[in-house]
């Protein structure tokens, strides 16, 4: 998966190299799954909807759809914040359910295999 984040049109000089934002993805992505696992019943298509985002065979605009819902889904500041417990994670998951279904048609078995192993590892 070379030159992710560059293809998708996102300026290097302002965002690090790609493997340093990759990190921060992957450590962001994980530290909200944790604190949302209870809240949020599709985990296993949110971490897909990463790997599908990351796939350069998924076209430009599912991929930096895909990237944008999983932003808010990390960010800790949103219509809701995060930190209210039961609802805090509504908008979130309300954007992520959406996105999904709108990048269904991309989400392959490798994106969900991937997702699996992640899940069960703790480690994207």
């Amino acid at each position: 998966m070379d030159r992710t984040f560059e293809d998708l049109g996102f300026d290097p000089e302002i965002l690090g190299p790609e493997d340093e934002q990759k990190k921060s993805v992957r450590q962001k992505l994980m530290a909200t799954l944790k604190k949302a696992a209870r809240q949020v019943p599709f985990m296993e298509d949110v971490v897909a909807g990463y790997y599908c985002a990351l796939d350069p065979a998924t076209p430009k605009k599912v991929r930096g759809t895909a990237l944008a819902a999983l932003a808010y889904f990390v960010l800790p500041i949103d219509v809701i914040p995060d930190f209210i417990i039961g609802i805090g994670f509504g908008d979130d998951a309300t954007i992520l359910l959406a996105t999904i279904s709108m990048i269904r048609a991309h989400l392959r078995p490798d994106h969900y295999e991937a997702a699996r192993e992640a899940l069960k590892d703790g480690d994207l």
